[in-house]
């Protein structure tokens, strides 16, 4: 199974470019409602997800930080406490599940290291549920069978 069938498109990825502030991560985490961020540097590699919690440790550690002037911190300049490993376009199945395991999407990138979208764990967990419902038809459409001959 190819994994661009898993893939949301990075025009449907909510990131941030590197060289964005703090504030421009904490709204636009509010508005979406996300709990992280995905952040690309400027020709487009993925290089790290910033999280509410990479916010709050920023917020605590710096005296004087307040919101109105979160403009003044860029995100390249914050500690990333989390890493969302990214893979490959062209990876197996299973380094996607290896990874889903521990997070809650997986960046996908191309062969150049290009940011090209996410596949998100829920989708991993439909294809799996749907692959277990499929194999459990098939044992009882055979045992069927079986108990007619």
């Amino acid at each position: 199974m190819n994994i661009a069938f898993f893939l949301t498109p990075k025009k449907d990825v909510i990131y941030l470019k590197s060289n964005s502030t703090m504030r421009q991560a904490l709204e636009k985490m509010e508005f979406h409602g996300y709990s992280a961020v995905l952040i690309v540097d400027s020709k487009g590699h993925y290089i790290g997800t910033l999280t509410e919690g990479d916010l709050l440790w920023k917020l605590k550690n710096t005296p004087n930080l307040t919101f109105e002037n979160t403009e003044k911190i860029r995100i390249d300049e914050i500690q990333q406490h989390t890493q969302n490993t990214p893979v490959s376009i062209n990876a197996k199945i299973n380094d996607l599940i290896s990874r889903a395991i521990h997070q809650n999407f997986v960046p996908v990138t191309d062969d150049q290291g290009v940011f090209i979208g996410i596949v998100r764990r829920r989708e991993i967990i439909l294809y799996c549920a749907k692959l277990l419902d499929d194999q459990e038809n098939d044992i009882l459409n055979l045992a069927n069978k079986a108990t007619r001959n």
